[in-house]
This record gives structure tokens, sequence and C-alpha cells, in this order.
């Protein structure tokens, strides 16, 4: 048997996420892949990004702190190998490059900046294709701060694949108009319509804290009905309300509400009546990437 372990640091425009995943490979077995730390530094870079044009200098010291940080906990855990992702909060600056410099010669760091296509194939690298039935079609939904990502899969098959700058950190300042909503409708109308049996597969830390507050089993999924529910009692609740009486978070209690809405309309557009969230993300991608482009030389 051999153990090593890899790691993935997701930049996204709402937070900051370091995952430490354990491999364990066996002969004659099935690799595994175990979660052995995550750790989520709440940094809004899409706040910056998103309304001013450029990453602050104080959020730039915030993610060299943080950056360096991780550092120190790769090697405390003894990982071989990591790989670091930028989506569109950085990609979007008018510094972002500059400030993937800094942290690359402050922290000792490498940053790759990723733009939504490659983000979604990430994803797909997970282990999504295992939860897909051939006799269903599915509607997958990644939402990030400043982007979300949707792939349509049929017969165990991707179908169409697409990123639309919608976002709960844009929705949260009103930078989502309804151009875009109206071109995400057609799009989702497109290609589900001859699809039956549409079900929703749903990730992001917003959807899994929903889950969670359903207290549903892990694997069973929410209902539109419930998700529909759940949305107006939020939404009639103050921010402070949502901190304190839910115990959400403070960088959670403000976008939980427009993610909600991301799965509410896609829902209602594909005609899906339940949402799966199986957990997985970009960052579990990121490991499974780095597993396959570095499993010799491990």
């Amino acid at each position: 048997m051999k153990i090593f372990k890899l790691a993935a640091i997701d930049i996204g425009s709402n937070a900051i996420r370091l995952l430490i995943h354990n491999i364990i490979e066996a002969k004659d077995k099935k690799t595994e892949f175990r979660k052995s730390s995550l750790v989520r530094v709440p940094i809004r870079l899409g706040e910056d990004s998103f309304t001013v044009g450029e990453i602050s200098d104080r959020n730039v010291e915030r993610m060299i702190d943080a950056m360096k940080a991780f550092k120190l906990l790769m090697n405390v855990n003894g990982v071989e190998s990591y790989m670091a992702c930028a989506t569109s909060a950085i990609r979007e600056a008018n510094n972002g490059y500059e400030v993937i410099e800094k942290i690359r010669e402050e922290a000792g760091v490498n940053i790759e900046v990723i733009d939504g296509k490659k983000e979604a194939a990430i994803i797909a690298s997970t282990d999504l294709k295992e939860l897909i039935n051939n006799d269903q079609a599915y509607l997958y939904i990644d939402v990030g701060g400043g982007s979300t990502e949707f792939t349509v899969f049929s017969e165990g098959k991707l179908i169409a694949s697409k990123s639309f700058k919608i976002g709960t950190v844009r929705l949260l300042n009103d930078m989502v108009g309804a151009k875009v909503w109206s071109q995400l409708e057609e799009w989702i109308k497109l290609y589900t319509k001859d699809l039956s049996k549409v079900s929703i597969i749903g990730s992001g830390g917003n959807i899994n804290k929903l889950h969670k507050m359903s207290g549903r089993k892990i694997g069973e999924p929410l209902s539109y009905i419930w998700l529909n529910a759940q949305y107006h009692f939020l939404e009639s609740m103050s921010y402070e309300d949502r901190v304190s009486e839910l115990g959400l978070n403070q960088d959670r209690a403000d976008v939980i509400i427009p993610a909600t809405r991301v799965f509410l309309s896609s829902a209602k557009w594909s005609g899906a009546k339940k949402i799966h969230v199986p957990k997985i993300g970009l960052s579990d991608g990121m490991i499974k990437t780095l597993y396959q482009k570095n499993k010799d030389s491990i």
C-alpha cells in the first residue's frame, strides 16, 4: 500500500480554500481519495474585482498571508504536490496578474488563472460520472461568487457545458442584468427540452450548507418545493438574524440567497424536481487532475 498527500488551493470570488487529500493506492484495489483537511478563508475578492476593477491593497496582503499559511500547512502535512487555481475575480481584476506574481515572490505559491471553460472541465474530472444513471438526464450546476458553471448530461454522456457570469457576489452588487438571465434561460431550455426526468446536481458552499440545514441524510436529494420554501424563509429574515439565529457565517449569510435563486431558476427552466448535493466541486476536481498528471512520478 502507498499513501501520499495532494493539495488544491481554490482562489474564488467569495473565499479561498485549501483542500488536502490522502491518496491511497493498494494492489488490485481502486485508488481511494480521502479528504484530510479543509481550510476556508473568507476573503471576498469579487467585491473588489467586480465593483472597483482591481484587488485592494488590503486584500492583496490578506491573500499573501493566507498563501504563506497554506504553504506551511502543506509542509507540515507532508503534501507532495499541489495545484492552485484562481477564477473570475482574479481573472477580471486589472491588477490580477500582478497580484499572482507578488504572491509567487513573497509566499512561494504558483497560481494558475483559469477561465470558465477550464473550470468546468476540472470539475467534470471529479466522481461526477459515478453519480449519473444512464437512464436519466442531469443539469450540473456549480455556483461561485463570480460565475456559475452549467453542464448537461444525458445517457451518461456530456451534452453541453457553459460558464455564465451569474455569481453570488455579482448578484449581491446588482451586476447581473436581465439579458444575462435571459441567455441562461434560453441555454438551459435549449439543452433540456428534449430530455425527460431531468435532475439537478448542485455543488458549491451554498448548496452544501442548504443541504445541511435541511437535515437530510447524505445522498438524499433536496426537493424543489423545500428549496423554494427555504428561499422565501431566508429572504424574510434580516442579515443579522441569519447570522445570529441560523448560525450562518458572516460571508455565507448574504450570498446564500442569490445562490438559492440560481438553483430555483435553473430547476424551473429545466423542469427538475430534485437537487442532488454530492459535495464535490472545483477543489475536488483539482485533486483528481493533479493525481492523473503526476501519479507516475509520485
